[in-house]
């Protein structure tokens, strides 16, 4: 089964720890947490463009 890493996220966020967060979604693994808060952080991570004005 596939866990949206959204999902994984917002048990993150309620607080739960790592440990929890495996109790609570049984089919992740222990490394789908911490690649939950990479995926994340890469899509956060961007460059911001500009435009100059004259």
């Amino acid at each position: 089964m596939r866990i949206r890493v959204i999902d994984a996220l917002k048990l993150l966020t309620n607080r739960l720890s790592h440990t929890q967060v495996l109790e609570e979604q049984p089919d992740l693994e222990p490394e789908d947490t911490t690649t939950s808060l990479l995926v994340a952080s890469r899509r956060l991570d961007h460059p911001i463009l500009t435009t100059r004005s004259y």
